[in-house]
């Protein structure tokens, strides 16, 4: 019996992931192995060619790193247990680790849309008030907003863990995915979870929809911005912008589907899971750094220093 709750019985939960075939399990663990490796190499790499490069020491930089940051958990929370489960006959989890899973899911999430947004605006100062672009983006307003970003999270996830890990849960413990997944969780519990589900859907939703309306308006202005500027640093900042907006539009594109039917169990459910845990953390250094010149370069003076401190040897 848990001794987080002591009305459930349910001591583990059974994660029947994305496939019973045994071949097809062979080779997703194959696959996803090498873009799980890809996605925390190419996160890992960023942060230090930021870190590296004073070139990049700038507010943009410093947020873009924490993004990747971010993306390296995202990837950690449950890729690597998927990998092993696909080697493995029983793919069960624990009730504390299942919770666990909920609560860094969360976290992450929320912390990601939360810095989306603070990117956003690093982006419309840039833009919109070049002359006062350094003294409003300090480095304490970068790390105020990166504490924001960390705190929303946090407290989003604490806010949906605090009623979940209190449900009795007397039976049923089969999740249909690859790890613990709130909603799929909520409803195993023996009773009626209507409630619980408003509940869920209201909070991740309004935290969705107040993040993603910012990055509208906000996005909107500076295209128009850089639209009436027109001027020879106009398809630069594009570039930079397609950028942020390509990572907005992988990020919450997948959430418009998600908060249709929340609740609803789809065959492409866990493709939309398989996409936020795998593929975005994989995605986005990749668009970071094909559509940003100086991240480009960085990582080549990188890579040369690296093959010259090897040829010293």
């Amino acid at each position: 019996m848990s001794l987080l709750n002591n009305k459930s019985v349910v001591t583990e939960f059974i994660l029947l992931g994305l496939s019973s075939s045994r071949e097809l399990q062979l080779f997703l663990s194959c696959i996803f192995s090498v873009f799980y490796g890809a996605a925390v190499m190419g996160n890992i790499l960023i942060i230090l060619t930021v870190i590296t490069d004073s070139r990049l020491h700038s507010p943009m930089y410093f947020l873009l790193s924490n993004l990747s940051f971010i993306d390296v958990c995202q990837a950690t929370f449950a890729t690597p247990k998927m990998i092993a489960d696909f080697l493995s006959e029983h793919k069960t989890i624990t009730f504390k680790g299942c919770m666990s899973q909920i609560f860094f899911l969360h976290v992450f999430g929320g912390s990601e849309m939360v810095l989306l947004v603070a990117m956003a605006y690093d982006r419309y100062i840039a833009i919109c008030k070049p002359l006062h672009y350094m003294t409003i983006m300090s480095q304490r307003t970068c790390t105020v907003l990166v504490a924001v970003s960390w705190a929303t999270g946090i407290l989003h996830s604490a806010s949906h863990l605090v009623f979940t890990i209190d449900l009795p849960f007397c039976g049923p413990n089969k999740v249909d995915n690859f790890f613990c997944d709130l909603p799929l969780v909520i409803k195993l519990a023996c009773l009626d979870t209507y409630v619980f589900e408003i509940l869920v859907l209201t909070n991740s939703g309004l935290l969705s929809l107040i993040c993603f309306l910012l990055l509208l308006i906000s996005y909107t202005i500076i295209l128009a911005t850089v639209h009436r500027q027109a001027s020879g640093g106009t398809s630069r900042a594009l570039s930079t912008l397609s950028a942020h907006i390509t990572v907005v539009v992988l990020f919450f594109g997948p959430l418009i589907f998600i908060y249709i039917w929340p609740f609803e169990s789809f065959t492409i459910d866990k493709f939309i899971s398989v996409f936020f845990t795998v593929f975005t953390p994989l995605l986005n250094p990749m668009i970071y750094t094909l559509r940003n010149k100086d991240v480009k370069e960085a990582m080549k003076k990188l890579r040369n220093q690296h093959v010259g401190s090897k040829e010293a040897f």
